[in-house]
């Protein structure tokens, strides 16, 4: 029997890049202290979400995988506590910039990057003006307690991204994520949210665990000030898509579950569904309809 220990967190993000380091330090300490092996932090954890407005100030916020604040510290701690730790990040390759995770073994090696491939834009999430697609396409790892595969927020609403990582031999789903108030759409997107990757855990017969930020932010510039309240609710599912575990909606907090990654794999060759799948009849996949 495989077994590991999941855990989603959820926090505050003010302007402080070491503070809130440092607050996700605390969290990923607590989960650890509650036996989780692999531990999720949410989108881009070090500073506010400045996505709401257009600001090229912003993009001085971007560093490299090398001299990421978070990434260099967070090195030492998976280290230390002997956990998993995807590390979501404002990305700069050379004049590029990207919505990226990086993925940190329980030795603290860096396996490696993914970088988002789905960018939303539409206020207040206007991801389009400081991010490039994603380029490495999806990605699974095996780090030293699971094979798990990475999206990272408007990701998750992909079920073409969670079927990818499945098919790459993904035993767990992990999504970090920014999401909140819809004020453009004017709706309470929460349910939907949860529902769309609990499909995802049910089609793929695995979990999935997203972590979400609370909160309320306003970014300032000088044309346009937005604010943007998240509703937390981070949560991990089973492998049939039932919400075991769920975060409230507005307090600091870290969630977990343990799973037998063996039964897991025995339910999805039971269930047949990767068996009956007909790649060649989903061309239509690879057009926009």
């Amino acid at each position: 029997m495989r077994t590991v220990t999941v855990a989603a967190t959820q926090m505050t993000c003010g302007w402080d890049i070491q503070q809130n380091i440092a607050a996700a330090t605390d969290l990923v300490t607590k989960a650890a202290n509650a036996g989780a092996n692999i531990i999720l932090l949410q989108e881009l954890f070090e500073t506010p979400y400045f996505c709401q407005v257009h600001d090229f100030d912003y993009f001085k916020l971007a560093s490299s995988v090398e001299d990421n604040a978070a990434i260099t510290h967070f090195k030492k701690l998976a280290k230390a506590l002997d956990v998993v730790l995807p590390i979501s990040f404002y990305e700069k390759s050379g004049n590029t910039f990207f919505n990226s995770v990086t993925i940190i073994d329980a030795d603290g090696e860096i396996l490696g990057t993914y970088r988002k491939t789905h960018i939303p834009d539409g206020i207040p999430y206007a991801e389009k003006f400081y991010f490039t697609p994603g380029d490495t396409g999806f990605k699974v790892w095996e780090t030293q307690y699971a094979k798990i595969g990475v999206g990272i927020c408007w990701d998750q609403w992909f079920p073409e991204c969670a079927r990818s990582m499945a098919l790459m031999g993904a035993e767990v789903l992990l999504y970090p994520t920014a999401i909140g108030d819809e004020p453009t759409l004017g709706i309470d997107s929460k349910g939907h949210w949860q529902r769309c990757m609990q499909g995802h855990a049910a089609a793929n017969l695995m979990p999935v665990v997203a972590a979400n930020r609370i909160g309320t932010e306003t970014i300032r510039q000088n044309t346009h000030d937005s604010t943007l309240q998240f509703y937390g609710s981070s949560f991990i599912t089973d492998g049939r898509g039932e919400i075991i575990q769920e975060a409230s909606t507005d307090s600091q907090e870290v969630i977990t579950a343990t799973f037998d990654l063996d039964k897991l794999a025995i339910d999805r060759r039971q269930w047949g569904v990767f068996r009956d799948r007909r790649p060649s009849m989903y061309a239509t996949l690879l057009t926009h309809g």
